[in-house]
């Protein structure tokens, strides 16, 4: 018997993606495999997927798979956090940084994975406590970001009880290995390997001499205290906005190892998608 006996598919929100589901209810009909989606998502599809609360697809799936780009990729791994369930990423359109495969491999790779012919990769999150205990999770940043008209985002670094450096910028960005290709990148800082064991305190455009990016041991606890001269300011926690700051609010950041696990095929590196998606080209002197 294969591994795989129940599949949990999560999808874009617009993007469409009936050729794939039905790729995946053939497969699985041919194998006995249930096929769980969530109500609102295969609501709007006509297929024979069984429609279950989130609860209920995190707890029966023995693999998610996720039909978009990398926005329901991170989406998948926040609703499957802490948990082994392996997460195979679908392309809907866009070469993106962690779905493996494109729908035309749908078969031949879920036919793999039933076959334990697959490796899984362990992605790194953040968890920030906000004012008031409320304790938020990222798989690719967790940003102090200003508000037009109210200031620039003012916040003092501290690593381990130790004050490190204040930063005046248009955001501040705490970021996973999985992050760094994305907001981080934007903001000038590195490229790091989903295989590092560390995150990232960026500065988006700062305002100071000192404006590089530090890069923390996954075991370091970071504070992140907005200053007296900040405005307002939005966490933003992979792109959406989960709170707001004011001058005096303190962010504890950690970081949380090994929180979902992506599938992986051996098909591509990260450093291949990476040289495709960011179009990184050879230094012009070099013949």
């Amino acid at each position: 018997m294969g591994m795989v006996e129940t599949v949990g598919l999560v999808l874009h929100p617009r993007r469409d993606s009936k050729v794939a589901i039905d790729t995946i209810v053939e497969w699985a009909r041919d194998r006995g495999v249930t096929v769980y989606g969530l109500p609102d998502e295969i609501g709007r599809i006509d297929c024979s997927a069984v429609a279950v609360d989130a609860d209920t697809l995190v707890e029966c799936a023995d693999l998610l798979v996720s039909l978009g780009g990398d926005g329901t990729m991170l989406r998948t791994m926040r609703l499957i956090a802490g948990r082994p369930t392996p997460i195979l990423g679908v392309n809907l359109g866009k070469l993106g940084f962690l779905a493996e495969i494109d729908v035309d491999d749908l078969p031949s790779a879920l036919s793999f994975i039933d076959n334990h012919e697959y490796t899984v990769e362990p992605r790194m999150a953040v968890r920030a406590i906000l004012p008031g205990d409320q304790s938020v999770t990222a798989f690719n940043d967790i940003a102090l970001v200003r508000i037009p008209g109210d200031g620039l985002s003012a916040v003092a670094i501290s690593v381990e009880g130790h004050p490190f450096v204040r930063y005046a910028a248009d955001a501040v960005i705490v970021a996973t290995p999985t992050g760094s290709t994305a907001y981080s990148f934007s903001a000038g800082g590195p490229i790091v390997s989903p295989t590092v064991e560390g995150f990232l305190v960026v500065p988006a455009a700062a305002h100071s001499a000192f404006n590089r990016a530090l890069v923390l041991s996954a075991d370091e606890q970071v504070i992140l205290e907005v200053l007296p001269t900040s405005g307002r300011l939005a966490v933003e926690v992979d792109g959406a906005i989960g709170a707001h700051l004011c001058a005096g609010d303190r962010l504890t950041v950690t970081a949380i190892r090994a929180l979902a696990w992506v599938v992986r095929l051996g098909t591509t590196s990260f450093y291949e998608r990476a040289r495709r998606k960011l179009r990184v080209n050879d230094s012009a002197e070099i013949g």
